[in-house]
């Protein structure tokens, strides 16, 4: 008997800006800035409900004993890896927990001994890697296309968006897109990198708010309901609507939280980052890039067939999401800043680097004199 596809989540109210906090804060945060959980020096969860349901958001329920394992062999991995290679201490209370669940709190600072913070959040910093590599190779070992894992994931962000909408909150509109073949070549082309580079947005949800400020609310719901915070893809966020710093000045209880961030407050001002080279200046938009976990125990063989040395059964998915409101959406379709004119920018430079030394298709340009 194959377990739940999807592990059930207990149904919990929408919070809104005003009753977030500092855990509220730090994950809007982390999406804002594109950054990483390994920066992290402690986590938020406040018991043992809390770190269960993010665990089941994860993918994993561990009343069921093969996920129970899975998540035992995941821990063990991480704690040979950081005894082997730096030679680590790591206490039997973190590497044998009497529960998972406890790991999570130990790193957040509420189960005791405290001394155990910090190893806990070294271990689990370490069993994030572990996972997202197991994921990553099971989609190898697996008949299951792309296409599959859009159609999957797609589904799966139908669903809770049509949720969000039925607690209110506040999303005019939603839409997903699939690149096409032509696109797909085109932007890994006109990337810097080179041509084998990772595209991170084949599939893309566009959500549209009613205010700037709407966004946080929908943002937050989504690492309730959809996707665990850490599952963002560091580097791949481009802000250019939303700045960290301004959360702190249009809500003030955020500001009373600015001393025990991980980051001061300043971080996302040294650090810089700009936006995507084919938009026009004025463009304005938040777009992160997340790894959908995705159950695919409907694509293993039968358990008595199942000859895998490793049971994981969690993939990854990449998703695009890209959220502003909707003054910010009519602008964005004005002047330089309008879709036809980032594709022509975006093929100009295709056309530049093909034809670079060689001949030019007739009609188009030569490389280097018009924009």
């Amino acid at each position: 008997m194959r377990l739940p596809v999807e592990p059930k989540l207990p149904d919990l109210p929408v919070r809104s800006v005003a009753e977030m906090g500092l855990k509220e804060l730090e994950r809007v945060r982390l999406i804002l800035r594109g950054g990483s959980v390994i920066d992290w020096r402690r986590l938020h969860f406040r018991n043992r409900d809390e770190v269960d349901r993010f665990l089941r958001l994860c993918g994993l329920d561990l009343t069921h004993p093969e996920d129970e394992a899975w998540a035992r062999l995941v821990l063990s991995d991480a704690v040979e890896y950081l005894r082997r290679t730096f030679s680590y201490r790591v206490a039997d209370v973190v590497a044998r927990p009497a529960e998972v669940h406890d790991l999570f709190l130990f790193a957040s600072g509420v189960k005791e001994p405290h001394r155990f913070r910090r190893i806990a959040c070294i271990v689990l910093k370490c069993m994030h890697v572990v996972q997202h590599i197991e994921g990553r190779d099971l989609l190898f070992r697996l008949a299951v296309s792309e296409a599959d894992l859009s159609r999957m994931a797609t589904a799966k962000v139908n669903g809770v968006l049509a949720e969000a909408r039925e607690k209110g909150l506040p999303i005019l509109d939603y839409s997903p897109s699939v690149k096409t073949r032509e696109s797909l070549i085109t932007k890994l082309l006109a990337k810097k990198e080179n041509v084998a580079a990772q595209v991170y947005d084949k599939t893309r949800f566009r959500i549209v708010t009613p205010t700037r400020a709407d966004i946080i609310p929908v943002l937050y719901f989504l690492t309730q309901r959809l996707f665990p915070f850490n599952f963002l893809v560091p580097g791949q966020t481009e802000n250019t609507l939303l700045p960290f710093k301004s959360l702190l000045h249009e809500f003030p209880h955020f500001r009373a939280h600015a001393h025990e961030l991980h980051l001061d407050p300043d971080f996302e001002d040294r650090e810089g980052g700009g936006g995507n080279e084919f938009s026009g200046s004025g463009y304005r938009v938040l777009n992160f890039v997340v790894d959908v976990p995705l159950r695919l125990d409907e694509w293993l063989p039968p358990r008595e067939l199942d000859r895998r040395e490793r049971k994981g059964r969690i993939g990854f998915t990449l998703v695009e999401f890209q959220m502003l409101d909707v003054r910010t959406s009519e602008l964005n379709e004005r002047g330089e800043n309008a879709h036809a004119r980032y594709k022509q920018r975006q093929k100009l430079r295709v056309l530049r680097r093909l034809s670079r030394g060689l001949v030019v298709p007739r009609g188009e340009d030569p490389p280097g004199e018009a924009e």
